[in-house]
């Protein structure tokens, strides 16, 4: 299972449509990773309706902090990579951050990922 991280916010002032266009960058890595034989996955698959049953009301509101970051933290717990993509990120960098202190692979470009089939 390979962790996708990059930027959510940042660079989008919270315009909801930018943050968008950045989930959607994340998640055009998902087939490839897929097609090679992997699991890939986004924190936000799994936050983001967790953060709406918590009742957060706007991002970075107490149910969005209580869930965001923590789930993907926990689910570094389960993966064995993580891919860094995008532009700057606090929160992509602590995810690679985590990832090496767990031992995981750190790649930077979908090409580094091996073929899980061979």
């Amino acid at each position: 299972m390979i962790l996708i991280a990059g930027p959510y916010r940042s660079g989008t002032n919270d315009d909801p449509v930018l943050i968008q266009q950045n989930v959607h960058e994340m998640e055009s890595y998902a087939l490839p990773i897929f097609r090679a034989g992997h699991i890939p996955i986004l924190g936000e698959w799994l936050a983001l309706p967790l953060v709406h049953l918590a009742g957060s009301k706007q991002i970075g509101d107490k149910g969005f902090a209580e869930i965001f970051h923590p789930i993907a933290t926990r689910l570094l717990e389960k993966c064995d990579a993580v891919l860094r993509v995008g532009g700057a990120s606090v929160g992509a960098d602590e995810m690679v951050r985590i990832g090496r202190e767990f031992g995981l692979k750190i790649y930077t470009s979908p090409a580094e990922i091996p073929n899980a089939k061979s």
